[in-house]
């Protein structure tokens, strides 16, 4: 095997790797997007799986816009609930965490044990 052998295998391997993050990114954009009717994402699925590489272009030259759309709206939805719970925990001190902890015992929310988990887990 000689040298332009293993580039050209290299290569190979790089385009095809390529090509299954594209069909991944393809497929979850379909099941993810809940405004198309479930009919046109059956098509949109059968053209992918039956013609790969031409299915994932058109879909990708039709919907390319919109699934970056979707995107940035999931990464935007996730940036906010992290940085709500960011904000819920790291203003909690622990008398707070266990006095919460209590009353959710009083009310019969959480059991005796699931009461000296989180107030373990306050003070720890």
């Amino acid at each position: 095997m000689g040298f332009w052998d293993v580039v050209g295998l290299m290569f190979s391997f790089v385009m095809f790797a390529a090509y299954l993050i594209v069909l991944f990114l393809v497929l979850r954009d379909i099941f993810a997007d809940s405004l198309r009717p479930g009919w046109v994402k059956a098509l949109w699925i059968l053209g992918v799986l039956l013609f790969p590489l031409l299915g994932c272009l058109a879909y990708m030259m039709f919907y390319g816009q919109q699934m970056s759309i979707r995107q940035s709206a999931r990464q935007d939805v996730a940036r906010d609930d992290m940085a709500d719970y960011i904000r819920r925990t790291a203003n909690a001190n622990p008398a707070e965490q266990i006095a919460a902890a209590k009353k959710l015992l009083d009310e019969g929310t959480i059991t005796g044990e699931e009461f000296q988990m989180l107030k373990a887990r306050a003070i720890g």
